[in-house]
Formats: C-alpha cells, structure tokens, sequence
C-alpha cells in the first residue's frame, strides 16, 4: 500500500445534462482520470466550465474531496491551474 499524488490527467469523459439531485439543473461531467501512479478511476471534474472548450484530454488535474457525510468524502477533480487544485 502506498499513498497517492493526488496528481492525474484526463482521460475521457461525456457531459451529461440530465439534471440530477445530487448536481443541480446544471450539467456535469463524468469523467475517467488517470492517476500519476498510473491506474485509471471513474470521477467528476469540478471547479471549471463543464464545456468542451475547458475539459481538454490529457489536461493536468487535482484531487478535491467533498464531503458526503462525517465517514465518507468522495475523490473529485479539478484542474491543476485553478484556485482550487494550486
């Protein structure tokens, strides 16, 4: 076992907008990120436009966690140069 970077890149991912409860009226993108140590995991991409244009392949990504509840945050992403990945 061995701690992980946090560091990854996209991969792929689909804009999905369908409205969900969990994520608004807004569309979000459901997204395959591979990680620096080199596995890939099935995620969210946040902190950014969720538009083509701003969700580029192989873009530099941060792992972000939200809190679901006290016992479980879930990993999400945002991109390495943003506020919120620096």
């Amino acid at each position: 076992m061995f701690t992980a970077s946090g560091n990854a890149k996209l991969y792929s991912y689909v804009i999905n907008h369908r409205p969900r409860p969990d994520f608004g009226e807004e569309p979000h993108s459901i997204a395959v990120v591979e990680l620096a140590e080199g596995p890939r995991m099935m995620t969210n991409i946040v902190g950014c436009p969720q538009t083509p244009e701003a969700l580029q392949l192989d873009m530099p990504l941060k792992v972000t966690f939200e809190d679901k509840s006290d016992d479980i945050a879930l990993p999400k992403f945002t991109p390495a140069n943003s506020p919120a990945g620096a």
